[in-house]
């Protein structure tokens, strides 16, 4: 168990069952963050791709969800942001993304979680 803090990225569906109705992609990503204040409130440091992702596709230009420019920035940002963290967290439903930055994570020898139980509390 560790003593110190993980920087966790939390991976859910993002755009996965929506058909890129943005209500519907806004509510994945309220869990994800949701369940970001719940690792933070463990004692962890969460982080989601998206974080780092939409800034920059908007600052590229993109148009719209699923665009050229939004293919290249929002899954290489995440799979990119793995290499920052300790661990991974795999949460809600059916998503080929989520699952993509599953398997990068343990390729990359990062910790798996499929579950906050069992995450430590720190805090």
């Amino acid at each position: 168990m560790p003593k110190t803090s993980l920087m966790i990225l939390v991976a859910g569906p993002y755009r996965s069952g929506t058909n890129d109705d943005p209500h519907l992609i806004e509510a994945n990503v309220k869990a994800m963050t949701d369940t970001a204040l719940e690792l933070y409130t463990m004692g962890h440091l969460p982080v989601l791709g998206e974080w780092f992702a939409l800034p920059l596709i908007e600052a590229a230009g993109s148009k719209e969800t699923g665009d050229e420019i939004f293919n290249r920035i929002f899954h290489p940002v995440a799979i990119q942001l793995i290499d920052h963290c300790d661990a991974v967290l795999r949460i809600g439903g059916p998503s080929s993304g989520a699952d993509e930055m599953v398997k990068t994570g343990r390729e990359k020898g990062k910790r798996i979680f499929m579950s906050k139980d069992e995450i430590p509390t720190l805090s």
